[in-house]
């Protein structure tokens, strides 16, 4: 009968016999595998980079930077006015009957603006012109009667009395059918016109706004802060609308601040110019003090983006620098942060160098 059973000492015999070879199997697979590593290492050695090829030179102008004497002006806003303007209304009450003029249409002095219905200022002129003649027919036959004896001195006074009534009367009712027709004052354009034929017009109600555009003057509300800096006589830089610059002089200026917002008003006469028309945004720069500013060229800055850059020549190369400015004078800007007095900076060709870029300074 055969014998099934497992003898221990034979088992763990084979068991060390079995590890032995797998060793002996694997150490030659280790090697391979370490050497292929080194290959793989050495094939993987990073390799010199090329030589970077150097910037050619750019040719570009200069400039050295120094501190300027600048006097600081504030900004304040105002609206510009005819010096020649009227709000025109009726100074007697009637139903508006012909009423010729179009807003923008130019008028001249006492061309018809309205013309209004009276009939009852009518009918005193022919009231008082009937009681006008009544008393110059009195007059005349009492004039005659005192000269042949018929009648006495004092009715002869009585009569001229009445006479002289009659014509202050007549005179008065001539007067009011005269404010029926509303005229012009000067000539101008008609700015605003806010009635209309059938309108009823009374005084107090505007008809229309009249204007000389011709001489025009920029008003300011200036804080008491800053009135002692004016006089009656000044020139004044003036902006009106987006760049239209102007030089602006001071023409008149209120003895009193305003009570509720504590500003002088200031009236800045302009001279013509195209395109300046009353009702547009203006501005006035007042002068106060002296101060030191860099300018630079405007065309020295380069914009990228939202930066301001500009080149600065440091030993033949062009340096890049991050600046802020301030006031734009004409072509010039101030700078307030980025440059110092004495830099070198670039005034023409910025716009295609790059950092550290080699320059040659053209004379």
């Amino acid at each position: 009968m055969m014998n099934n059973e497992i003898n221990p000492t034979t088992t763990l015999a084979s068991l060390r016999g079995l590890k032995s070879v797998t060793q002996r199997t694997r150490a030659p697979w280790i090697t391979v595998l370490v050497a292929f590593g080194f290959v793989l290492v050495a094939c993987h050695e990073p390799r010199p980079l090329p030589e970077a090829t150097p910037m050619s030179a750019a040719s570009v102008k200069v400039e050295r930077l120094a501190l300027t004497k600048h006097r600081i002006e504030e900004e304040i806003v105002g609206t510009v006015y005819a010096k020649l303007r009227a709000t025109l209304e009726a100074k007697v009450a009637g139903r508006i009957k012909v009423m010729p003029v179009r807003l923008g249409d130019h008028v001249k002095e006492g061309d018809l603006i309205a013309r209004l219905e009276v009939e009852e200022i009518q009918a005193r002129v022919r009231q008082a012109e009937a009681l006008m003649s009544q008393a110059e027919t009195d007059r005349q036959r009492y004039t005659a009667l005192v000269a042949k004896g018929a009648a006495t001195p004092q009715e002869l006074e009585a009569t001229e009395t009445r006479h002289a009534v009659a014509r202050a009367s007549l005179s008065e009712a001539r007067t009011m059918l005269a404010y029926a027709q509303v005229k012009a004052p000067f000539a101008g354009v008609v700015m605003h016109k806010m009635a209309d034929v059938g309108d009823l017009a009374t005084p107090g109600r505007p008809l229309v706004d009249l204007e000389d555009p011709a001489s025009l003057r920029l008003e300011v509300a200036v804080p008491e802060a800053l009135i002692g800096f004016l006089k009656v006589g000044m020139p004044i830089p003036a902006t009106i609308g987006a760049n239209m610059r102007l030089d602006a002089v001071v023409a008149e200026i209120a003895p009193a601040a305003n009570p509720g917002t504590r500003t002088f008003l200031v009236k800045l006469d302009l001279p013509s110019a195209e395109g300046l028309r009353p009702g547009q945004f203006g501005r006035a720069m007042i002068p106060t003090r002296r101060s030191e500013i860099l300018r630079i060229p405007g065309a020295a800055v380069v914009h990228r983006g939202q930066m301001e850059i500009v080149f600065v020549v440091v030993d033949g190369q062009a340096q890049l620098r991050l600046i802020k400015t301030g006031k734009v004078f004409g072509d010039s800007v101030e700078v307030v942060a980025g440059l110092e007095p004495e830099d070198i900076i670039v005034v023409e060709g910025a716009a295609r160098l790059v950092d550290g870029q080699p320059v040659e300074v053209m004379q």
